[in-house]
């Protein structure tokens, strides 16, 4: 048995998920004068995003404690981070925002992160499919 055969493995991803978000969202919300500063990232969209981050958060927690996953659910998580990392990626690329190389790579490396979660919880919804509803 792999580790993505595990029975718990979906219910894991999106608890670690909302973790992450969670914790990414109040640093952004709460320290976002002090972390614009180094990338050269708007401190204002710091704190937006830290204010989207939450609810979100929410959601995937009460998804993920639910005693049955939903698999309607589990889609918008997937699509919210697909989502989120598409729109990170088009922030620099349209040139909306234009942070120096350590905000770029801060960009890059959450989109990623978030992409590699939805690609998770993907690979977890496909292997759990009998037992989500």
């Amino acid at each position: 048995m792999s580790f993505f055969d595990t029975p718990n493995f979906l219910r894991r991803v999106l608890f670690a998920d909302a973790a992450t978000s969670t914790i990414a969202g109040l640093v952004m919300l709460a320290g976002a004068d002090v972390l614009a500063g180094p990338p050269g990232l708007p401190a204002a969209l710091l704190r937006h995003a830290g204010l989207a981050l939450l609810p979100f958060a929410a959601f995937v927690a009460v998804a993920a404690a639910r005693r049955r996953l939903s698999r309607a659910a589990v889609w918008v998580i997937i699509a919210c981070n697909g989502l989120w990392a598409a729109e990170s990626l088009l922030l620099i690329a349209g040139g909306w925002i234009v942070p120096n190389i350590w905000g770029q790579a801060f960009v890059v490396a959450q989109a990623l992160v978030v992409a590699l979660f939805a690609e998770a919880e993907f690979i977890g919804l496909r292997r759990s499919a009998p037992a989500a509803a």
